[in-house]
């Protein structure tokens, strides 16, 4: 089997494991917890970094109105079999062999990572924005306006006295690293098709 194809097979196969890895982490850090406490993502879930991590970020956002952590997500039920149709999808063009189909896997598989993103900063901005209004604690920014409490989409930010810090966890780098993969693939196999008609 020619080195594009194994490559175009092994990258869609890595994004399988999203499964088993989490894929985003977003961790606060504060004077009052010596241990910082945060959640990590996974495709179809959001769990504890450190057991009870979530309870006590829901307990401390209730105070600025913001709503708990969720449990339940349109996109649990949406990224899984995305995920798998894409892997599935990958290792048939791979068996294919056809370079076309290893760099339209690529860009279909970006727009879809684009979208993914752009989702994650929609939830981001609702969770920090769409406060209640009978928050027990109110706090305006410099021009008087209601606080926001928006963490970052990737990095840090300070949020009154919490460092938010939002950052890619190992599902992410081997998403990223199966389609450099794939995208490499696309390139191996032009160099192939040369080298068979020089």
């Amino acid at each position: 089997m020619k080195l594009s194809k194994i490559m175009m097979i092994v990258g869609s196969l890595m994004i399988l494991l999203l499964f088993v890895l989490p894929l985003w982490n977003i961790t606060l850090e504060a004077p009052q917890y010596p241990e910082a406490i945060g959640m990590d993502i996974w495709i179809n879930k959001i769990v504890d970094h450190n057991p009870n991590d979530i309870k006590n970020i829901n307990l401390m956002n209730h105070y600025v109105g913001m709503k708990d952590i969720p449990t339940e997500m349109a996109e649990f039920d949406i990224f899984p079999p995305v995920i798998i149709s894409m892997a599935v999808l990958g290792v048939l063009f791979g068996f294919v062999g056809n370079k076309k189909l290893y760099i339209t896997w690529f860009i279909v598989m970006s727009l879809l990572g684009t979208a993914g993103m752009y989702d994650f900063y929609r939830w981001e901005y609702d969770y920090g924005h769409n406060l209640k209004e009978n928050a027990a604690i109110k706090f305006v920014d410099e021009k008087g306006e209601p606080m926001a409490y928006q963490p970052p989409l990737i990095g840090s930010k300070m949020i009154l006295n919490f460092n938010a810090i939002s950052l890619p966890m190992s599902g992410a780098y081997c998403l990223f690293g199966g389609m450099f993969i794939t995208l490499a693939a696309f390139f191996v196999a032009k160099k192939e098709e040369q080298s068979v008609e020089t």
